[in-house]
């Protein structure tokens, strides 16, 4: 175990039937970062993180939490939240919060006065003794994301967290995350909305059918793709199109290509020299979203990837 490092895994294996859920995984998340798990729907990454926190096993390679090569021996350090959300509907809002953290070993008596605390935080101070039942959809899961930080966590991992949660309660729970960082915590969460890994992530994993494809930070990410150069002229025709990058697309006046290796700075001189007339000129660097489709390579990615 590397001392800066809360999870290391080590080709990972695991077979459902004829099916290669996780094919010879490899990963390593720093201690005290927000980690990303990148993928369309089926890539891997539900298996990957119950493979990891040992609700099921591996057919093959290692894992190691926390120190710890039984992941069982460090559950009681780390907070998670499953895909499938699932609170008792009669408890009360309080009482379910105090009882996720018994199972993880904190005193029902420390866990109800926490509860209280993180609600009240949280803008549920009016619901503590409301039962479930009675809780919208967004309340409840803020709930069970409170139930999963009560015990105070040094890794907390969430599995599709913002998946049902409306545009306030998705900036709540980013907010949350960065508080749970900054207190120590480590965070690894999946997702295939990938505007959350982008606005949070330090460092990401993008997983394709049961492998990463990549892995390092979300600007080595974006790098994978040239910057994009967007420019407007006042004329559309003339010799200087001929300087115009082979991949330019035209529509009106506006010119979309990739920045040219030698950089804009011949091309400007040709648009000068040529009368070309410009107007507007920017390079946007391409956002995680268009390094996610480009690394995963992936026809489906691209559909289920949401910008």
């Amino acid at each position: 175990m590397t001392d800066n490092l809360a999870i290391e895994a080590h080709g990972l294996v695991k077979c459902f039937d004829e099916t290669r859920a996780l094919d010879g995984i490899d990963l390593a998340v720093p201690t005290g970062s927000i980690f990303g798990l990148l993928g369309a729907n089926g890539a891997g990454k539900t298996t990957l993180l119950r493979t990891l926190l040992g609700i099921i096993d591996p057919d093959a390679g290692e894992r190691i939490i926390l120190g710890e090569s039984d992941p069982l021996n460090a559950a009681r350090s780390i907070g998670y939240l499953p895909e499938e959300r699932g609170l008792y509907q009669s408890m009360a809002a309080r009482d379910a919060i105090a009882f996720l953290g018994a199972l993880r070993g904190l005193p029902l008596k420390i866990g109800r006065a926490r509860a209280d605390d993180l609600m009240k935080r949280h803008g549920l101070g009016h619901a503590l003794r409301r039962p479930i039942r009675g809780l919208s959809k967004g309340q409840a899961q803020t709930v069970q994301l409170l139930g999963t930080i009560v015990h105070r966590p040094r890794l907390i991992v969430l599995d599709e967290p913002f998946s049902g949660l409306d545009a306030i309660n998705q900036e709540r729970l980013e907010a949350m995350i960065r508080d749970q960082a900054a207190a120590g915590a480590t965070i690894l969460f999946s997702t295939h909305v990938i505007a959350h890994a982008e606005r949070l992530c330090e460092r990401i994993a993008i997983i394709v059918r049961g492998r990463v494809r990549f892995d390092g930070t979300v600007a080595e990410a974006r790098g994978q793709l040239p910057p994009r150069v967007r420019l407007t002229t006042r004329r559309i025709e003339g010799e200087w199109t001929r300087a115009m990058p082979a991949d330019a697309v035209a529509k009106d006046r506006l010119w979309q290509f990739d920045l040219p290796e030698a950089g804009i700075e011949p091309l400007l001189a040709a648009l000068i020299a040529g009368d070309a007339g410009i107007e507007n000129l920017s390079i946007e660097r391409p956002g995680l979203h268009e390094a996610f489709v480009a690394i995963a390579g992936d026809p489906a990615g691209e559909q289920e990837a949401q910008p």
